[in-house]
């Protein structure tokens, strides 16, 4: 074997940890903050709001979070089943950060792939409900 090849395999344990490392660990996202929303991210709620089934959301999160342990996902689909029956709206703003919030039960989460999630606060949910009035 060629010394380039042997050198190189040597490196991949090493590549593949880091890479594991980075999928369970991503990169801190500043929290999520509804309240001071700038307009262009508010008008791209308005724009994006919709009402979206159980199918919908698990078909999100399977594309959004495809590996199966990573922690995000776990979150992600714990949330769809402690709300069953329960209408969801999905939004996304215009810095890609996509709100899901759930009316029948007031609970909420945002989450921006490969950075991060979170609970909707009682602020964000205020807007979200406000939005959701404002596009019926």
């Amino acid at each position: 074997m060629p010394a380039a090849v042997t050198t190189d395999l040597h490196l991949f344990p090493r590549l593949t940890n880091h890479i594991q490392q980075k999928k369970l660990n991503p990169m801190p996202f500043e929290k999520f903050d509804l309240e001071n929303l700038d307009k262009e991210r508010r008008k791209a709620i308005a724009k994006s709001i919709r009402t979206v089934s159980v199918e919908e959301l698990r078909k999100l999160g399977g594309e959004v979070f495809r590996y199966a342990d990573d922690p995000w996902r776990a979150t992600f689909f714990r949330f769809i089943a402690e709300n069953p029956g329960a209408t969801f709206h999905h939004a996304i703003t215009s810095d890609g950060v996509n709100i899901l919030y759930c009316p029948d039960q007031d609970k909420g989460m945002w989450f921006l792939p490969g950075s991060g999630m979170g609970p909707l606060q009682a602020t964000g949910r205020q807007i979200m409900k406000e939005m959701i009035a404002g596009a019926h």
